[in-house]
């Protein structure tokens, strides 16, 4: 059985791993169950491990075509699943250790920090304003006029396979509206095709932003109806820390795959 929930827009499936078969295997589950059309149409497929106490709580994540990834909405999303009392804990995401605060608002989540992460140099050659920035996956930002002008389907599939980014990277547009407020657009790798938002597209803009402008908190209205915020502490030399985007979150319910489905597997 699948328990569904959704933060900004995107909607995951989640699976305790107490609860799931002793061959499973995180990549062909989600190849099968996640896909739009074939599948349920998630945006991603975690799988949990019961949390434990003075322990990060564990989990995986795999997105639809089965690669084995961060993802940051996701991860605030699980938190309905052990509740919304008020305060914070450690999580380990796919290998990648942030941290989730729960409060009336909803859910946030400060990303991963260190030497590794942060704003990057750009090989890239550009019209566009844009940034580079890892977050355990590599992010894209491109800053355009307006984002509902940019025909992203066109636009982002040339720049998320570019020769030059090793790893291609994960799409995202925005344009500014005022300072502290932004609309984004974002095409995400995995999905391969536009999602309602990328948490990490938003604070890897967020970070940019702050350190263009010296304004660290900003918000942003992706394509789904909540928008996110997003704020850093600080930011020298791009290598962010206290990096945290929150907002709310649901859960959506239950899903018992069909029989047919599952032999797919």
């Amino acid at each position: 059985m699948l328990t569904i929930a959704e933060a900004s827009g995107n909607i995951f499936g989640y699976l305790w791993a107490d609860s799931v078969p002793a061959d499973f295997d995180g990549s062909r589950w989600a190849k099968v169950l996640c896909p739009r059309g074939a599948g349920f149409g998630l945006d991603g497929l975690f799988l949990l491990y019961r949390p434990q106490a003075a322990e990060p709580w564990r989990m995986e994540h795999w997105e639809p075509d089965g690669s084995h990834t961060f993802c940051s909405n996701g991860t605030r999303a699980a938190a309905c699943l052990i509740g919304h009392a008020p305060g914070e804990l450690e999580a380990l995401v796919s290998g990648e250790n942030v941290r989730l605060r729960m409060d009336d608002a909803g859910v946030g989540l400060r990303l991963a920090e260190g030497a590794a992460y942060g704003l990057q140099p750009s090989p890239l050659r550009l019209d566009h304003p844009h940034a580079l920035g890892w977050t355990g996956t590599p992010h894209l930002i491109v800053e355009v006029v307006d984002v509902d002008a940019v025909d992203l389907a066109t636009f982002a599939p040339p720049l998320r396979f570019h020769p030059a980014l090793d790893q291609g990277a994960n799409v995202s547009i925005i344009h500014v509206l005022e300072p502290g407020r932004a609309r984004i657009r974002s095409w995400e790798r995995g999905v391969e095709g536009e999602t309602l938002c990328c948490g990490q597209g938003c604070a890897v803009a967020g970070a940019w932003l702050a350190q263009r402008s010296g304004l660290d908190h900003w918000q942003f209205q992706p394509v789904g109806r909540h928008s996110v915020d997003v704020s850093v502490g600080s930011i020298p030399d791009g290598k962010w820390s206290e990096l945290w985007i929150s907002g709310p979150v649901h859960r959506l319910g239950t899903l018992v795959p069909d029989p047919a489905l599952l032999a797919q597997i």
